[in-house]
């Protein structure tokens, strides 16, 4: 009988901060001021940008329909203990919008498209049944077709 391997996006084999996926981690193993200059910096420089919690189904499930439209997103995960300074960085990377509410104006998985933020798994799923997700990743430069 075969055993069952669960499923875990951030698994490494030598402990290095590459998840399974192609993500890249953020948390324990690295430097928080590199970190955010990590996330500036591929917010700048990539037209779609995915960060999500560690092993978090949602932010798979936003990288697939990405990937399913043939945007290959940059991926991020977050550990628990570091989500607070990601989302303040994430908070003064896209303009100070919502320091008032807390992390209300940022969850996870938080979509970045052409440098600003998109929103979350809500608001891509909206766009996406709408029609109007491919003329945006089209306008961000994520899509040749």
């Amino acid at each position: 009988m075969q055993e069952a391997i669960p499923y875990r996006t951030n698994l490494h084999a030598n402990g290095g901060s590459t998840s399974a996926d192609g993500g890249v981690r953020i948390g324990r193993s690295t430097n928080s001021a590199d970190d955010a200059k990590t996330v500036l910096k591929a917010v700048s420089e990539n037209a779609v940008v995915v960060l999500g919690r560690s092993g978090c189904c949602m932010s798979h499930v936003v990288k697939t329909l990405l990937l399913g439209h043939g945007v290959n997103p940059t991926a991020f995960e977050v550990d628990e203990v570091d989500e607070a300074d990601v989302v303040a960085e994430l908070q003064r990377i896209n303009g100070g919008k919502g320091e008032d509410f807390g992390a209300g104006d940022i969850q996870f998985p938080a979509v970045f498209v052409g440098g600003k933020l998109f929103g979350g798994l809500d608001q891509v799923m909206a766009t996406h049944i709408s029609g109007e997700l491919v003329p945006i990743l089209k306008g961000a430069g994520a899509l040749w077709l």
